[in-house]
Formats: C-alpha cells, sequence, structure tokens
C-alpha cells in the first residue's frame, strides 16, 4: 500500500510538469496531437490520483467505512480506516488514543483455543504508553458500530470509580450474537452470559449496552473473572489507580466476539503490584460456536439445573464432603481461602483449598459479604 501511494504521489508531481510543458510546447507550434495526449493523460493522473490519496491511508472503504478485508478488533479497524463508530464524525480522543497503541496488537496471529481459558500476550505487558501512566480517573465507552457491536471500554479504576450499591439488572440488554440456550454440563447451564467489559465490580456500571457483549459462561468466570478480582484487590487493598483497559476481537462482520483483550496496569508503582496482557477465549468447551450468528450446539438440556459455581452438575440435598468450620467470630468475621486464579473461596478446611497453588492461595479474615462484595465466588463443596 505505501509504494502505491509513493508511486501516485510521484505521478502527482511528474504529470503536471509534463502538463505544463505540453501546453508550452502547443503555444510554441509544437505536435499538437501529442501535446493533446499529454494534456489529457495527466488530467486523468491528477484527477484519479487526487481520490485515491484520499482514500488509501485508511485502506479502500465501503460506503459505512469498514473495511473490505473485514474488520478484526472493532476498535482497532476503525482507526485503521480512520472512521468514528458512528456514521460519520471523528474518532473521539480516547479511542483514538487506544486505537493507535493497538495497532500493535494482531489478533490473527494469536494460537488457536488448546484448553486454557487465557493466553499471555505481547509478553503479558499491556500497550499502555507512559502518557497513559496517570492518577486522572475517567471511564470510556466507544460507541458500537453500524452492526450494534462494542468496542474498546477502558478506565482508570479507583476506589472513587467502584459502586455503592447493589448491582442492578441488565436483562433489558440484548448485545450482538445473544442467544438464551442451556446446555448440559455447563456452570449454571445457560452458554451465554451479558460479559461487562468493565466488570461492575470496579465501575459500577449495570445495563450499560456499550459495556456488555455476549460471552460464553467459561469466558466470563474461568477468563476475565480472575482477572477483574486482581483489579480489585490491588484498589481497594492498596488504593491504587489501575489503568483497565478491555478490548473485544471481532471477525469480520460476526455478531459473536471471538475473545477479549484485558491490560491492566497499577499507576502508582507503574505495574510492580499489578500488570497483565492477556487474550480470553470466548469459548465453551464441549459447545460448537458459529461466531457469525451466535447459533449454537450441544449436549441437550435435560432440565436438570445448576447454578454451582464449578463446572460440576450440581445435585439436590447433596450433601458436603467437608467438616463444618468453627462458629464465625466477634463482628461476623471468619478466615477463609481464597484462589486468586478462579475467583473462589473456601473454607480452610475444604478439599478444594488444599489443592491452591501457592501463588493463587490469599488468606482471608474478614465478613463473608465484604468477600462477596469483592466479586469473589462461594465454593459449592464447601459452602461457606
Amino acid at each position: 500500500m505505501l509504494v502505491i501511494e509513493m508511486l501516485l504521489l510521484a505521478a502527482l508531481v511528474i504529470f503536471p510538469v509534463s502538463l505544463i510543458a505540453g501546453i508550452v510546447k502547443k503555444r510554441r507550434g509544437g505536435d499538437r496531437r501529442r501535446s493533446r495526449i499529454w494534456m489529457t493523460g495527466s488530467m486523468a493522473v491528477i484527477v484519479i490520483g487526487t481520490i485515491l490519496v484520499g482514500v488509501l491511508p485508511g485502506g479502500v472503504q465501503t460506503g459505512t467505512g469498514e473495511n473490505r478485508t473485514g474488520a478484526v478488533g472493532t476498535v482497532i479497524d476503525r482507526i485503521r480506516n480512520g472512521t468514528a463508530a458512528s456514521a460519520g464524525g471523528a474518532l473521539s480522543s480516547e479511542e483514538k488514543r487506544a486505537a493507535a497503541e493497538l495497532t500493535a496488537f494482531h489478533p490473527e496471529e494469536l494460537p488457536a483455543y488448546s484448553g486454557s481459558p487465557t493466553v499471555e500476550v505481547n509478553g503479558n505487558v499491556p500497550f499502555f504508553t507512559d502518557e497513559d501512566l496517570k492518577t486522572r480517573e475517567f471511564e470510556f465507552y466507544s460507541d458500537m458500530d453500524s452492526l450494534g457491536r462494542c468496542g474498546t471500554a477502558w478506565a482508570n479504576i479507583c476506589v472513587d470509580t467502584m459502586p455503592v450499591e447493589e448491582r442492578g439488572k441488565i436483562g433489558s440488554v440484548k448485545p450482538t450474537g445473544w442467544h438464551t440456550v442451556k446446555y448440559d454440563g455447563i456452570d449454571g447451564n445457560y452458554l451465554y452470559n451479558r460479559c461487562h467489559l468493565i466488570g461492575y465490580q470496579l465501575a459500577g456500571e449495570n445495563a450499560n449496552s456499550k459495556n456488555l457483549i455476549t460471552g460464553t459462561r467459561y469466558m466470563n468466570v474461568e477468563g476475565m473473572l480472575p482477572y477483574e478480582n486482581e483489579v480489585s484487590y490491588a484498589v481497594t487493598d492498596f488504593n491504587f489507580h489501575v489503568l483497565y483497559r478491555v478490548t473485544p476481537v471481532f471477525e469480520g462482520k460476526n455478531l459473536l466476539a471471538s475473545g477479549v483483550l484485558m491490560e491492566a496496569e497499577s499507576v502508582e508503582d507503574r505495574g510492580e503490584r499489578i500488570r497483565f496482557c492477556v487474550y480470553c477465549y470466548d469459548v465453551q468447551p464441549g459447545i460448537t460456536i458459529d461466531y457469525a450468528t451466535g447459533d449454537s450446539s450441544g449436549p441437550e438440556f435435560t432440565g436438570s439445573d445448576s447454578a454451582s459455581g464449578n463446572r460440576e452438575t450440581a445435585k439436590q440435598g447433596m450433601v458436603s464432603d467437608t467438616p463444618s468450620p468453627e462458629p464465625a467470630e466477634a463482628g461476623g468475621t471468619v478466615t477463609y481461602v481464597v484462589n486468586t486464579n478462579t475467583g473462589k473461596f473456601h473454607y480452610p478446611t475444604c478439599s478444594s483449598a488444599d489443592d491452591i497453588a501457592p501463588e493463587n492461595r490469599m488468606d482471608w479474615t474478614g465478613s463473608r459479604d465484604a468477600l462477596v462484595g469483592r466479586g469473589y465466588v462461594p465454593c459449592k463443596r464447601c459452602n461457606p
């Protein structure tokens, strides 16, 4: 594309000179036929070149500003095309800045899903610049594109951005690719969740259609939640600002995102406390998904609801295999063991607590409500 642009620019310089020379030659009585050819050709090149130079920097586009080669990552495609999400208008400064940084992210080079809900990107280092790492509080949610798909959402998460009231209802939002469908073998049975790009526990956003995409239960709980919990922990326990950005990746005109890019970095200590750059796969093991429409197929739902926090089917009247802990201390405080990777908390006597890797284990003494308020989920084996 750069070579073509250079050739066009050269033509725009050479042919006007030739045009002038032809006019001069004509006036001096030269070959009129040859002069007319030079003049006509020069004018044609000038007109065509002017049109193409105005288009080429963002790629040849359709009337909607969408690149004909297909969009990979909504907000990235917008900056490559130089167009805003909605019809007309320029990119907002926040979106332009985010998109410019994310041009270094190439979703097409990501490895295929192979059993892990996430994969590190860019050496686990976010694409932020030094200019981004400030304590200025902000939240930004991209406008949806012509297909109704969300773009990048990012914020400087701090105590002041976090919710101060109970989470509200979000069922009124129907993101692109949304289907209400159940399958056996899925936690809660429902294949899809309305996934917050900026988690509710971080920004308190409820039914914000610019912040909700259709995502599998697996991506929401196994992929995104552990990282959201890490951000929440850094803010509430260390009073840090955490620069946080989530970008959904759509291939072509698919209505269902293939996954999301999650970036975070603690500002005050320049990433010493928390820094990550990961891609979460929007998949559900055992389920076949059509990303163009959100249609899917898998094990038929038999009508046995499972609302557990793990991937096992809940059984009515199931007896815990873990002995009950001692009664709560005065003030309602209890000691729990938190798995910062899965986002679940357990009684210390729970057999699942013994399986937590040391780097993912966090001992917590306090009220259960406070732990749930931070986004952690109670284990269904020991039912803390």
